[in-house]
């Protein structure tokens, strides 16, 4: 934004603008700055600009000498271009600006946009249009209909436009502009004729209040000369004040003045636009022609603009983008979107624009939005603002009166409203900020639900993201698996990828590959141990919106926690072993009994040790100790020592182990160490007891997906030692195993696996 002081103190008289040769344009890749320094270029000047972001026009100019681009914001490319002047945006801090730093070392000038394009136009009978909404498609129809008289006037429109570019610079007498009352640029113009399409007080950050509008805009009017004229909307109570207030001829006109049937845009704000401009072709005599140009106007791009037609079978959903960022012009979208669209839901997802606007206009922005019938409100854009306390999208929500929901980030905009939309709703992006990003991610967020668009023709095919690696001690087995079920989803056809998490966050730190668009649409977790399967990975996944396998953040921190665990199973209900959590420092309990000495947050072999003396147990701890912080001490309970796994709601065949010696990493993990037996040589009610208490924890957790619970079988007794959520897929693995004498191959399984995940995020 500019200040009033700024525009007083820091800008150049525009006279000395008649003897740059070397301009050099910050933020050079703007709507507004291209076409303007494009414009100079072609008037023989050396151009040079700079700009945050490269774009492909950008790069083509530079490569061909038409403009020198320099990419990121840096006082030296100023110095080195040699150049003259400095042409901003009021978008550009001049207190903390590289450029305008070394302009100012340089003792070089600087000028605004407004003050640059009003030179490059004198001499032109300049026809502008002014107004708190409507600029954009106004200025666009005056063109239209030019054109089509034949006149190819100079022109400059404030964003891009359908059928013919949005600037154009030539020799032309008349030239037409969008004037923007915003920051009193206004004042740099010299217009012949004034286009008012309304006035209402916006932009109180620089105005402050109506009065202060209104009377920049009537300072701007009184520029025009005798023989010009003003023609504003007689509709409008902010610009019949105007007229009143000015010196200078007047017409108003009404939508009635004309007959617009064939008018192409929708809506009585675009009537009026056509009326206003019509009314000017007819004042100066433009001809038939010029009014065919305005009826045949294609409208401005971000206007009510169609971005999409989405397509599942019979059903339909259309997508349209629309920059209203005020009440007012909310009001008129959504009345014009009505008439174009009748019968159907007309769902609104709003960016509101500026924390000033936003507070002043809370109210009305809630009355506005809901004439939609759903209303989805996101972040506030703030653009140059910083956030204001008590100013937040909430407080709009809260005073909607249609079905309305809150998606406080912008990022997650997309998914969320490919699952709202339904056939046949007619689905609005609407906002001045940087939201016209989300059209195009929500037609790729509904192709993974199946709908087909133009440029989306094809079914989506799942995309797998199989977690392998981490950072705990059982990452060489985290390798394994994920290697076996990365085979197998490849197999079944899925498009499938292998990612160490532990890598991308902890390395380059790059994590594009799982936000936006780019995200999977499911997470195969083959991982295991603390900061893996103890809620770390669930909980980041969650964070990015992408689903998974296994169970939830709760589910899976609470089972990797034994001590926890084993408490809740006491509560349950289920019989577990006796036994003590021990921290550092703490006392070691006295045992007459053997002991299973365990890290209390470890898969179920890494530092295990069997106590049979008291003289050995403070050993065994300190060994625990080097995997966890906490050590479970308890009941050594011998028996047959079986597994039994539950898929979602089924207990499983259940596995008997039965290893050489203890049941130790080598022994669970080495080809060949132990004896694994499928199904277990148990009786049928020990077999039935068993799969009970299997899925009465798997409730207990409230798991999902594959659990598996390990258990010692003493007599006809059962003994629950913990429960793993995340179990293995190796080649040794017991729940392959169980699939497998359930009937259920490796691929099978692993698409049960996917299946069921993604059955569970729909």
């Amino acid at each position: 934004m500019r200040t009033r002081t700024e525009i007083a103190n820091d800008f150049a008289d525009p006279e000395l603008l008649n003897s740059i040769q070397r301009p050099f344009f910050v933020g050079v890749g703007g709507a507004g700055m291209l076409p303007l320094a494009l414009a100079y270029q072609k008037k023989g000047l050396a151009v040079a600009g700079s700009d945050s972001t490269r774009s492909e026009i950008l790069s083509q100019l530079d490569r061909e000498g038409v403009v020198s681009v320099s990419l990121g914001h840096d006082g030296v490319p100023v110095r080195d271009h040699c150049a003259d002047c400095l042409i901003l945006t009021d978008a550009i801090d001049l207190r903390t600006s590289p450029e305008v730093a070394m302009a100012r070392e340089l003792g070089i000038p600087l000028f605004r946009r407004s003050q640059a394009l009003a030179h490059l136009l004198r001499g032109k009978k300049v026809i502008a249009v002014t107004g708190s909404h409507g600029k954009t498609t106004t200025t666009g129809l005056l063109v239209a209909g030019m054109r089509e008289a034949g006149l190819d006037p100079t022109y400059f429109v404030g964003a891009e436009v359908r059928g013919f570019e949005s600037a154009h610079f030539n020799d032309s007498d008349w030239a037409v502009i969008e004037a923007c009352e915003a920051y009193d640029s206004l004042r740099d113009y010299d217009p012949a004729f004034v286009i008012l399409t309304n006035l209402e007080l916006d932009h109180v950050d620089f105005h402050g209040s109506w009065e202060s509008l209104r009377n920049t805009v009537v300072s701007f009017v009184d520029r025009v000369p005798e023989e010009g004229r003003l023609i504003f909307c007689q509709d409008d109570s902010g610009a019949c004040e105007v007229a009143e207030m000015t010196k200078v001829g007047s017409l108003g006109v009404t939508v009635s003045s004309f007959s617009l049937e064939c008018l192409r845009l929708p809506g009585d704000h675009n009537r009026k636009n056509a009326s206003l401009a019509l009314a000017l072709g007819e004042t100066l005599g433009f001809g038939e022609s010029f009014a065919q140009g305005v009826y045949g106007f294609l409208g401005a791009r971000s206007r009510l603009e169609p971005i999409a037609v989405l397509r599942r079978g019979d059903e339909v959903v259309d997508c349209v983008m629309d920059y209203a960022h005020h009440p007012t012009e909310i009001e008129a979208s959504l009345q014009a979107l009505r008439e174009q669209y009748p019968g159907r839901r007309i769902v609104v997802a709003y960016q509101p624009h500026l924390y000033s606007r936003t507070a002043d206009l809370i109210p009305e922005f809630a009355s506005a939005l809901s004439l939609a019938d759903v209303a989805v409100l996101t972040d506030i854009y703030p653009a140059r603002e910083k956030p204001m306390p008590g100013v937040s999208s909430l407080r709009i929500v809260q005073l909607l009166r249609c079905d309305h929901h809150y998606v406080p980030s912008r990022f997650v905009l997309p998914r969320f409203l490919a699952k709202l939309v339904q056939h046949p709703d007619v689905l609005v992006v609407m906002g001045a900020g940087n939201i016209d990003e989300t059209p195009g991610s929500f037609v790729k967020e509904a192709h993974r639900l199946g709908w087909l668009s133009a440029d989306l023709s094809e079914p989506y095919v799942p995309e797998i993201m199989v977690v392998v690696g981490g950072r705990s001690a059982e990452r060489e087995v985290s390798l394994n698996s994920g290697e076996a079920v990365y085979q197998s989803l490849l197999r079944l056809g899925y498009k499938a990828r292998k990612v160490d998490l532990s890598e991308a966050a902890l390395g380059d730190g790059l994590l594009t590959f799982v936000s936006g668009v780019n995200r999977p649409d499911l997470a195969v977790l083959m991982v295991h141990g603390p900061g893996e399967e103890d809620g770390s990975v669930q909980g980041f996944l969650d964070y990015m919106g992408i689903p998974y396998t296994g169970s939830s953040l709760q589910a899976s921190a609470i089972a990797i926690d034994k001590g926890l665990t084993k408490k809740l199973y006491q509560e349950a209900g289920l019989p577990v072993p006796r036994g003590v959590t021990l921290r550092r420092g703490d006392p070691l309990p006295i045992y007459t009994e053997p002991v299973v000495v365990k890290p209390n947050s470890q898969g179920s072999t890494v530092g295990l040790s069997f106590v049979s003396r008291q003289e050995e147990l403070e050993s065994a701890v300190e060994l625990a100790f080097l995997y966890d912080e906490e050590v479970v001490v308890e009941q050594w309970v011998r028996g047959i020592e079986i597994s039994v796994p539950v898929f979602g709601d089924r207990a499983m065949p259940i596995i008997e182990i039965v290893p050489t010696t203890h049941y130790d990493f080598a022994a669970k993990y080495v080809p060949g160490a132990t004896l694994e037996i499928c199904p277990a040589r148990l009786s049928e009610a020990t077999t039935g007891k068993a799969q009970e208490l299997a899925l009465k924890a798997h409730k207990t957790l409230r798991a999902r997906g594959i659990t598996r619970t390990d258990m010692i079988v003493v007599g006809e007794e059962l003994v629950i030692l913990e429960t793993n959520t995340l179990p293995g897929m190796t080649p040794t693995s017991l729940v392959p195993q169980s699939a497998k004498s359930a009937g259920m191959s490796f691929d099978d399984l692993v698409d049960w696996i996917v299946k069921d995940a993604l059955t569970q995020s729909t």
